[in-house]
This record gives C-alpha cells, structure tokens and sequence, in this order.
C-alpha cells in the first residue's frame, strides 16, 4: 500500500512517460493482462490510456489492471490510468 508522499513521488515521475498501452473496444481481455503485467515487470510505472469506444469505466479498467497484475493504482486523471508494482531490480526508489 503507498502512501501519498510515494503517490505524489510517483505522479511527479509519470509527468514524462507516454501511455504504453491503450484499451480500446475489446476492454480487458487476458491478453491486456498478460501484457501489462510484463510491462510493469520491465518498467515499475506505466501510463494506460482509455479510449471512449471502451464499455468499461475507466475505474472499473484500472482496479480489474491492478487486481489482475498485483499492482497499485496510483492515479486516474480523465482517461488515463497510471500503475505502479515493484520489481526485483528495483529502478525506483520511493522515499
């Protein structure tokens, strides 16, 4: 569970980064899954981007991501998602 002093660290991280995925029309599928949870593996922070033709929430998307993936949901802003887990090589240091 993070706190918000590692939110707010986390956020200011994910100012730079793009959206590596976007979910568009098939919503969540068990291959979203499988991809988002090696990406995170690679990266820690990845943003997602929630297209309207989506018939998901976009809350719905992020807690279905994250319960799927074992990860956090740092923020939603609009209909971008951003998600957090720690890998083993750790590339960020939380304060």
């Amino acid at each position: 569970m993070l706190n918000n002093k590692q939110k707010s660290f986390l956020k200011s991280q994910a100012n730079s980064l793009r959206a590596i995925f976007q979910i568009g029309k098939e919503g969540c599928t068990p291959n979203l899954f499988k991809t988002v949870d090696d990406s995170l593996t690679a990266h820690e922070l990845i943003k997602i981007s929630v297209l309207k033709t989506c018939p998901q929430d976009v809350r719905e998307v992020a807690f279905d991501l994250a319960a799927a993936t074992k990860s956090e949901v740092v923020q939603i802003i609009g209909r971008t998602i951003l998600l957090y887990r720690v890998s083993k090589e750790r590339k960020i240091l939380l304060p």
